[in-house]
C-alpha cells in the first residue's frame, strides 16, 4: 500500500510541467520575492521609521512639519531616482558619476534582470535607499528650517552628494576600485548624511532658547514606535544588500540582531553607571547606533565581530551625543551626527579588521592585510566626509540665497506646524 502511495505522489508532482520555485527567463522567484520584501521594509523605515522616531524627539508644535519634510523628500528623491539618480549611480561613467545611458530608466523593461531579480526590482531598492539618507538629514535641522529650503537642499545634495557616493562605493566607481568594504551604507548612506545634517545645523544656528529654556522630546513611546519599525526595516537594509535570499543575506541578517543587540546594552549600562538611571531614550538609541555600526559590515563579519562592533557602537554613540555634541557647540535635534556620523565611523573601520578570516570574517581580497584595510576603509571615510561637507555646504548656500534657511523667530515660537501646514497634531 505504501509503495502505491509513493508512486501516486511522484505521478502527482510529475504532472506539474515547471517547478514553482525555479527560475524562469532568468529570474529566481524565490530572490525576487525576497528582494521585494526587503524593498517594502526600507521603504516603511523612511514613512513611518524615520518620522515617527524624529517626530518624537521635537516638541509637539514642530512634530508634523517634520513628518512633512519626510514624506515630501521621499515623494522628491524617488523622482529624482527614476529620472537621473539610478543612471548616475548605476550606469557606466567614471571615478566619480555613472552615466546618462538609462536616463528615465531608458534601456530597461520588465525582461531586464539584476542579476536573478528584475531590474526594475532593483531600482527600486536602491531608490528607497537614497529616500532614506536624505530624509535622515533632517533630523539635525529640525524645528527651525524653512520647508522650501529643505526641499531645495534636498534636490542639490541628493544629486551632487549621494549619487557620486553611490556611484563611487557600489556603481564600480573610485572607492570600490580601492577595495572599500561597505555592504549597506557605512559612508554611502550614515556618514554621508551626519556631515551633511551638522552643516545645516551650523549654518542654522540653535533654535531659540536653546541651552536656555528646557527642550525635551514630547512623545518617547512614538520615540519607541519609531525605532521599532527601523530595527525592522533595518533587517531589508541589510540582509536586502545580498542581492539574494543566499547565505550572506542569512549572516548580515543575524548580525543585525546581535550588533543591535550588543549596542543597546552597552548604551544603557554605560548611562546607568554615569547617569545614574537606564532610560528608554538610550535604549532607543542604542538600538540605532548598533544598527548604524553592523551596517557597512553586515555581510562580511562574523557573529563575534558583529558583538564587538555593537558593544563599541553603544559607548560610541553614547559620547558622540553627550560628550562630543557639546564639544561641538551645535544643536544637533535629533542627534543625527552623534549617532549616525560617530557610529558609522566607528563601524567602517572595525569593519576593515573583523572582515579578517582569523577573526571569523569572510576575508579579505587576494594580498590584502587587515592594516591595507583599515587604510582602506579610512580613506573611504575621508572621501565621503570632504565630498559631502563640500556639497552640504553649497545646497544649503543656495537655499538661503533662494528662499532662506530659517523661519522667523515669531515662527519658531508659535511653531512650524500651525505657521508653515496649518495643522496641530494635538487638539
Amino acid at each position: 500500500m505504501s509503495k502505491l502511495f509513493q508512486v501516486l505522489c511522484w505521478l502527482f508532482i510529475a504532472s506539474f510541467p515547471v517547478n514553482v520555485f525555479a527560475a524562469e527567463d532568468g529570474v529566481d522567484k524565490a530572490d525576487n520575492a525576497f528582494m521585494m520584501v526587503c524593498t517594502a521594509l526600507v521603504l516603511f523605515m523612511i514613512i513611518p521609521g524615520i518620522a515617527l522616531f524624529y517626530g518624537g524627539l521635537l516638541r509637539s508644535k514642530n512634530v508634523l512639519s517634520l513628518m512633512a519634510q519626510t514624506m515630501v523628500i521621499f515623494a522628491l528623491v524617488s523622482v529624482i531616482w527614476v529620472i537621473y539618480g539610478y543612471s548616475l549611480s548605476f550606469s557606466e561613467g567614471n571615478d566619480f558619476f555613472g552615466g546618462l545611458s538609462q536616463f528615465m530608466l531608458k534601456g530597461i523593461s520588465v525582461e531586464s534582470l539584476a542579476a536573478t531579480i528584475p531590474q526594475f526590482v532593483h531600482v527600486a531598492f536602491q531608490g528607497a535607499f537614497a529616500s532614506l539618507t536624505v530624509a535622515l538629514v533632517v533630523g539635525a535641522l529640525g524645528e527651525r528650517i524653512k520647508f522650501s529650503a529643505i526641499l531645495i537642499f534636498a534636490f542639490i545634495w541628493t544629486t551632487f552628494a549621494y549619487l557620486p557616493m553611490a556611484h563611487m562605493v557600489w556603481g564600480g566607481g573610485l572607492l570600490a576600485q580601492d577595495g572599500a568594504l561597505d555592504f549597506a551604507g557605512g559612508t554611502v548612506v550614515h556618514i554621508n548624511a551626519a556631515v551633511a545634517g551638522l552643516v545645516g545645523a551650523y549654518l542654522l544656528g540653535k533654535r531659540t532658547g536653546f541651552g536656555k529654556e528646557a527642550i525635551k522630546p514630547h512623545n518617547l513611546p512614538m520615540v519607541f514606535m519609531g525605532t521599532a519599525i527601523l530595527f525592522i526595516g533595518w533587517f531589508g537594509f541589510n540582509a536586502g544588500s545580498a542581492g539574494s535570499a543566499n547565505s550572506i543575506a542569512a549572516l548580515a541578517f543575524i548580525n543585525t540582531v546581535v550588533a543591535a543587540s550588543g549596542a543597546i546594552l552597552s548604551w544603557v549600562l554605560a548611562e546607568w553607571v554615569f547617569r545614574d538611571k537606564p532610560s528608554l531614550l538610550g535604549a532607543c538609541s542604542g538600538c540605532l547606533a548598533g544598527l548604524v555600526g553592523i551596517t557597512p559590515a553586515a555581510g562580511t563579519v562574523g557573529i563575534a565581530g558583529a558583538l564587538v562592533i555593537g558593544l563599541i557602537s553603544g559607548g560610541a554613540g553614547l559620547w558622540g551625543v553627550v560628550v562630543l555634541k557639546r564639544w561641538l557647540k551645535v544643536d544637533d535635534v535629533c542627534d543625527v551626527f552623534g549617532v549616525h556620523g560617530v557610529c558609522g565611523v566607528v563601524g567602517c573601520l572595525l569593519t576593515g579588521v573583523f572582515t579578517s578570516a582569523t577573526l571569523g570574517g569572510l576575508g579579505y581580497a587576494e594580498g590584502v592585510t587587515m592594516l591595507k584595510q583599515v587604510g582602506v576603509q579610512a580613506f573611504s571615510i575621508l572621501i565621503c566626509v570632504i565630498w559631502t561637507a563640500i556639497v552640504a555646504y553649497l545646497a544649503f548656500l543656495i537655499a538661503d540665497k533662494l528662499t532662506g534657511l530659517r523661519v522667523e523667530v515669531e515662527q519658531e515660537r508659535e511653531g512650524l506646524d500651525i505657521t508653515y501646514h496649518g495643522e496641530s497634531a494635538y487638539n
